[in-house]
């Protein structure tokens, strides 16, 4: 077999932990096979046989959470992940934090995975313990500070600048490993071009797609930043007496008009962000 190509003899309750997570990328299996999975840069075949088969440019990625060997290279690993981009109300909040193998089962038993895949609710209880734990760093920007950096720099660039930010700050609390992980949400070379102005920029990170499903530390620091951005709207709603709704959709535009009728016009930018063509609506 090919050098991307590894096989492994899983249990029973590793294969459905396997299928579980990836189950939305599920094709039609190959004779004699239970199941196919297509994620990211691999294909996994589960056969009748008992072998689990993991072939692409990503085997070793996705193999690893079953080989300890391959493990231990995994970690220690550092990872980055931000939320609130796609609301118009809220903060953006970036962090990026630091797991060990030893917080690996810690972590899976809270059931750490992408926090767009879990509740708020579960966030709440869970990330109070991962931030007491695991070495971190965190940022919020708050509405009125973000759409002041959005009038010079687009989203994509406020967002690498916010993460090279996470990143500069977590290598002054712990050293960073050798393995860093940022969810891409921009081409790894426009990511260093937006920063080519900075005066620290913190290189050898690994820009993956969908990477809160593949890391640990990505999934960790999702969640850290949700819990930041409901703790943010929390105290929002407590300030203006009313509740934000999340997202981008019709539901926001009806809220940001009952804001600007409450509080005026120059007070949105103050919530919200102003460059989403929500405001247009609301206006």
């Amino acid at each position: 077999m090919p050098a991307n190509t590894i096989t492994l003899e899983l249990t029973k309750e590793q294969e459905d932990r396997l299928f579980s997570a990836f189950c939305s990328n599920a094709h039609e299996p190959p004779a004699y096979a239970k199941w196919q999975l297509r994620p990211e840069n691999c294909v996994i075949t589960c056969y009748e046989s008992g072998k689990t088969v993991f072939q692409g440019k990503d085997a070793e990625v996705y193999a690893g959470a079953f080989t300890a060997p391959q493990e231990e290279r995994l970690y220690p690993q550092a990872g980055s992940d931000e939320v609130g981009t796609g609301d118009f109300f809220g903060p953006v909040c970036v962090c990026a934090c630091i797991v060990e193998a030893d917080d690996v089962p810690f972590l899976e038993a809270l059931g750490v995975r992408d926090s767009k895949q879990i509740t708020d609710e579960t966030i709440r209880k869970a990330a109070p313990q991962m931030t007491e734990r695991l070495k971190h760093s965190l940022l919020i920007v708050n509405n009125r500070k973000y759409n002041e950096v959005h009038e010079t720099a687009n989203m994509n660039a406020v967002k690498s600048m916010l993460h090279n930010q996470a990143y500069l700050n977590l290598s002054r609390k712990a050293e960073l490993p050798a393995l860093r992980i940022i969810d891409q949400f921009t081409p790894e070379y426009s990511y260093y071009r937006y920063l080519s102005s900075r005066p620290e920029v913190i290189g050898g990170i690994r820009f993956e797609t969908k990477a809160e499903n593949k890391y640990l530390s990505v999934a960790a620091a999702s969640m850290i930043a949700r819990y930041a951005f409901l703790r943010s709207m929390d105290a929002m709603e407590e300030t203006y007496g009313m509740t934000f709704v999340k997202g981008a959709g019709s539901a926001v535009d009806a809220c940001g008009r009952e804001f600007v009728r409450k509080y005026g016009k120059e007070k949105l930018g103050d919530v919200a962000k102003l460059h989403f063509k929500n405001t247009e609506r609301i206006y």
